[in-house]
Order: C-alpha cells, then sequence, then structure tokens
C-alpha cells in the first residue's frame, strides 16, 4: 500500500563478472541500493527490516508469508517488525505494536490486530479503543496500558520513524536487508512471495561480503 504513489522502479546494480553477475541480472531490476549505508543497530549480524502497518491489507497477506520465513533464518540473521508513522494516527498503531513485543503478546495479538482494525473497524490508534479491546484478548489491560504509555514504547516509536525516513519509506510492506537494499512486491513487480526470495539473496549477498 503507497502513501503518495507506488515507488519507482529503480535502475540495475552494475553486474559482476561471471556466474555472479547472471545472478544479479536476475534480481537487480527487484531492489533498490541505497545511496549511503544505514547503520545497523544489531552487531555482528545482518539486519532485516520489515515495514507495514496494521491498516494495509497487503501487510495482512505477507504476514503468513513473513512469520513462517522468520522460522527459517539462519542464526547471522536478525529480523524485525517496523510499524509505519507517516501520521498521528499510524503512530498510535506503531504504539500498539511495540507495547505488544515488549509485553510479549506479539506473536498471539499482532494478527488479532489486522483482523480488529480491517474486518471490524476497531479504532487501535486511539488508546481508549486500546484499552477497551486488549482486555478482550486475554490480556492483562492494566498492567499492558502502563506498557503502552511508557517512554520505552515512546522511544521505539520514535525510532520507527527515524527509520521510516532514513529509509524514505513511500509504501508498504516494504523489507531492508543490512541497511543498503529495499525490496517489495511493488520493487519487484510480482509478488511477496518473490520479494522474500530477493531477500534470501540479497542476506546471501552480505554475507558472501563479509
Amino acid at each position: 500500500m503507497n502513501r503518495r504513489t507506488a515507488l519507482q522502479q529503480f535502475g540495475a546494480l552494475a553486474l559482476l563478472a561471471g556466474s555472479a553477475g547472471r545472478v544479479l541480472a536476475q534480481v537487480s531490476q527487484s531492489f533498490k541500493t541505497l545511496d549511503r549505508a544505514i547503520p545497523s543497530e544489531v552487531e555482528g549480524k545482518i539486519e532485516v527490516l520489515e515495514f507495514f502497518h496494521y491498516g494495509c491489507p497487503h501487510c495482512r497477506d505477507f504476514d503468513p508469508l513473513i512469520t513462517q520465513w522468520e522460522k527459517k533464518l539462519a542464526a547471522d540473521v536478525a529480523f524485525a517488525r517496523v510499524p509505519a508513522t507517516w501520521d498521528e494516527g499510524l503512530r498510535g498503531l506503531a504504539r500498539l505494536y511495540y507495547a505488544l513485543d515488549i509485553s510479549g503478546h506479539a506473536d498471539r495479538v499482532h494478527k488479532l490486530v489486522f483482523a480488529a482494525i480491517q474486518d471490524e473497524r476497531v479504532p487501535l490508534n486511539k488508546e481508549d479503543a486500546v484499552r477497551s479491546w486488549i482486555g478482550k484478548q486475554g490480556v492483562d489491560a492494566k498492567v499492558f496500558m502502563e506498557i503502552y504509555q511508557s517512554f520505552g514504547v515512546q522511544a521505539k516509536v520514535q525510532r520507527a520513524d527515524q527509520l521510516m525516513r532514513a529509509y524514505q519509506i513511500d509504501g508498504v510492506p516494504a523489507m531492508a536487508v543490512a541497511g543498503r537494499f529495499l525490496t517489495s512486491a511493488s520493487i519487484n513487480g510480482n509478488s511477496h512471495a518473490t520479494a522474500l526470495k530477493v531477500v534470501d539473496q540479497l542476506i546471501a549477498r552480505v554475507r558472501a561480503k563479509q
């Protein structure tokens, strides 16, 4: 789902010689290379980020695929989700995501948020709605709301906003690899499954250069 317009098609990387060049020729139109690398927060690992938001139907479709993909990641890869923060409503949803993550409920409740927002139209970008809804999901609402309102959650939302700006994210879902590469179904002109294949190829490329 795009914020303003679809991401523009990006130019190919310079091809390496031999077989490596042939591999890059297959994926070079399927990812964007950033002009300047964004520092990773994960020491000694290949950082992969998924930019998403709960109101995006494409993110909801992508979520089961990425959940299964995450389970197969090698030990040298660190994966994290980054909620979109384009406006105040989305920042409210970002607070909800990070509160779920910090409280340990994300694995179970994350997918329920997609359904609540997109099917039931629950305004979970608002604090009162979160307080009412979260208790119905078998979560201690008092404890959860303390986390939701915490400085730690606010700091994570601010960091998400910084990452959104640094990566110049205009549409979600989008995947970032090692602070240098971006891909998505929109960029590769194909599918979410293809985007994950491109991510795997980029991970292998980064690993080979380390």
